[in-house]
C-alpha cells in the first residue's frame, strides 16, 4: 500500500515535468524558426522573436499583404533620385518613368511621381549658348494622381494616344545642317540614348526640320520602329510609361562604352550606318579577284569649294594614279544624297582633305582605311587632334596629317610676313573663336606640295592590307 501509495503521488509530478519539459523543447524549436525567419543577427532577442510571433499567428493576412505591396515596389520609380541630371560636360538628360504625358505644342512632358519641375534645352552643345538660341527649352512638370493633395498642380490633359514603348525627346535645330555637328551634336547621341532600345523606342523631334530628318531617315529607321513624331506641331497629348528628355552626349564622334548602357561602341555605331545605307565594306582589303579594278587601293579626295580649297587639286589626283590609287574626287555639300555619298566613301582605302565638315563622312570608311587629315596654317592641330584624329582611332581607322607649311598657304600673300597672322598665330586664337575662324578657316586655301603629299600617300600604302599581298 505505501508504495503504491507513493507510486500515486510521485507519477504524476514526473509526468508533469516530462509535460513541461517537452513544452519548453518545443518553444525552443519555435523560436529557433522565428529567430531564422525573422531576425538575421548574431544574438538573440527574446523579445523580437515573442513579438514575431505574435505577428506570425496574429497578422498573417497583414504579413501577405505587405508581401504583396512589396513585390509591386519593386518596380515603383525611386523618388531620391534626380530626374534631370549632367550626363557630361556638353550634355543634360532628364529620364523618367511613371504615368507620363507629352504635350508637345507647349514642350511640356508631365510626370507621376515626381517632387520638382526641371527645365532642359534638348541638344548635345549645352555650353554653347548660341546654338542653344536655336533650340526650344521643354519643361518637366510634376503632377499628382489622386485626389486631395495640398501641393497638388493642375490637372494636366488627358491622353489621347497611348504607347508601350519609351521616347526619347531630342532637337533637331542649333547647328544641325553642319555635317560635323549633324552627327556629333545628334545623330551619336540620339545612338547612345536609343540603341539600348534595339529599335523599340519613338523619336519625339523639336524644332523639327523635315528636309533634315528625310535626309538622315535611314539611319532612324535603323535606331526606330516607329513613326518619328514633329513634337513641337502635335495636337496629341502621348502617354508613356518611360520618357528621355536630351541625348547623352560622350566624346566628340565618339562613344565611350564605359557608358553605354550595353557596353556597345563606335563601331556600333559604323554598323547600323553599313545596315542604314546597304554599305558592303566593313573592312578595307582588296578583292580577291586579281582583274578587279578594286584590287587597286582607291583614294578619295574630299573637294573643297569656298574656303580651304586644294589649289592643285588636278595634279594632286595625277601624282597619287601614278603611285597606283584609283583616284575619285568627291564634293559633299547640304544637298548631298547621303546614301550615295556614303557607298563612295566606303569604297575607299584612303580618305584625303582639308580640316571640316566633309571628314565627318570618314564614318563610312571601312575599318583598317587611312585618313589624312590636311591641317591648315594657323597653329590647329589642337583643333584637327580633337574633332577627327581621336575620333578615328575608335572607328578603327589608321589616322594621318598633312601639315601645312607658310609656303603652301595662301595666308603668306593675303599678309607680311611679320604679321602675327603669320608669325604669331596664338595671339589670334586668344581674340576667340570667331576671329580664329575668319582668318585661319574661312580665308586660308592650300596647295600641298607634291613631293611632301608623295611621301604621304606612300606611307598610308603600307598601312593598307593591299601592301601586303603584292
Amino acid at each position: 500500500m505505501k508504495s503504491q501509495r507513493g507510486y500515486s503521488r510521485g507519477e504524476p509530478r514526473r509526468a508533469g515535468n516530462l509535460v513541461i519539459i517537452g513544452c519548453m523543447l518545443l518553444f525552443l524549436c519555435v523560436l529557433s524558426i522565428i529567430k531564422s525567419r525573422f531576425f538575421t543577427g548574431t544574438t538573440g532577442d527574446m523579445k523580437f522573436a515573442v513579438e514575431s510571433l505574435k505577428m506570425a499567428t496574429d497578422d498573417a493576412d497583414e504579413s501577405t499583404e505587405t508581401e504583396d505591396a512589396d513585390a509591386s515596389n519593386s518596380h515603383v520609380v525611386d523618388l531620391s533620385k534626380p530626374v534631370c541630371y549632367e550626363s557630361s560636360r556638353r550634355s543634360d538628360t532628364c529620364e523618367a518613368r511613371g504615368d507620363i504625358r507629352v504635350h508637345g505644342a507647349s514642350q511640356t512632358v508631365y510626370v507621376y511621381p515626381m517632387q520638382q519641375e526641371w527645365k532642359i534645352k534638348p541638344y548635345a552643345r549645352k555650353h554653347d549658348p548660341f546654338a542653344l538660341d536655336y533650340v526650344k527649352q521643354w519643361s518637366i512638370k510634376p503632377f499628382f494622381s489622386g485626389a486631395g493633395s495640398a501641393a497638388a498642380t493642375p490637372t494636366p490633359p488627358e491622353c489621347t494616344v497611348n504607347s508601350s514603348v519609351p521616347a526619347l525627346v531630342f532637337s533637331n535645330g542649333g547647328f544641325t545642317g553642319n555635317l560635323f555637328h549633324d552627327y556629333t551634336d545628334v545623330l551619336v547621341p540620339v545612338f547612345i540614348t536609343s540603341y539600348q532600345f534595339r529599335g523599340e523606342v519613338q523619336f519625339l523631334v523639336s524644332s523639327l526640320k523635315s528636309w533634315w530628318v528625310n535626309k538622315f531617315i535611314l539611319i532612324f529607321k535603323q535606331l526606330s520602329n516607329y513613326e518619328i513624331i514633329d513634337v513641337d506641331g502635335d495636337r496629341e497629348v502621348r502617354c508613356f510609361d518611360r520618357v528621355i528628355v536630351g541625348p547623352t552626349f560622350h566624346k566628340e564622334l565618339g562613344v565611350d562604352p564605359s557608358k553605354a548602357p550595353s557596353g556597345y561602341s563606335v563601331v556600333d555605331f559604323k554598323k547600323v550606318l553599313r545596315d542604314a545605307f546597304g554599305l558592303e565594306r566593313a573592312a578595307a582589303a582588296p578583292s580577291e579577284d586579281k582583274w578587279d579594278v578594286r584590287r587597286k587601293p582607291r583614294l578619295l579626295i574630299i573637294s573643297r569649294k569656298n574656303s580651304r580649297t586644294f589649289l592643285n587639286e588636278q595634279r594632286m589626283a595625277d601624282m597619287a594614279s601614278s603611285l597606283g590609287f584609283d583616284v575619285r574626287v568627291g564634293e559633299p555639300d547640304m544637298n548631298t544624297d547621303v546614301a550615295k555619298f556614303a557607298r563612295l566613301v566606303n569604297s575607299a582605302d584612303v580618305m584625303l582633305g582639308v580640316h571640316g565638315a566633309g571628314l565627318t563622312n570618314m564614318v563610312f570608311l571601312p575599318a583598317g582605311a587611312v585618313l589624312i587629315q590636311v591641317v591648315p596654317y594657323g597653329g590647329l592641330e589642337w583643333l584637327a587632334k580633337a574633332t577627327f584624329k581621336e575620333p578615328s582611332e575608335e572607328m578603327e581607322i589608321h589616322y594621318m596629317e598633312y601639315m601645312i607649311q607658310l609656303d603652301e598657304t595662301t595666308l603668306s600673300e593675303q599678309y607680311p610676313p611679320d604679321h602675327p597672322v603669320l608669325k604669331d598665330p596664338y595671339s589670334i586664337h586668344k581674340q576667340g573663336w570667331d576671329a580664329l575662324k575668319t582668318v585661319y578657316l574661312d580665308k586660308q586655301n592650300v596647295k600641298p606640295h607634291l613631293g611632301r603629299l608623295k611621301n604621304s600617300l606612300m606611307e598610308a600604302l603600307q598601312l593598307l592590307p593591299h601592301s601586303k599581298t603584292q
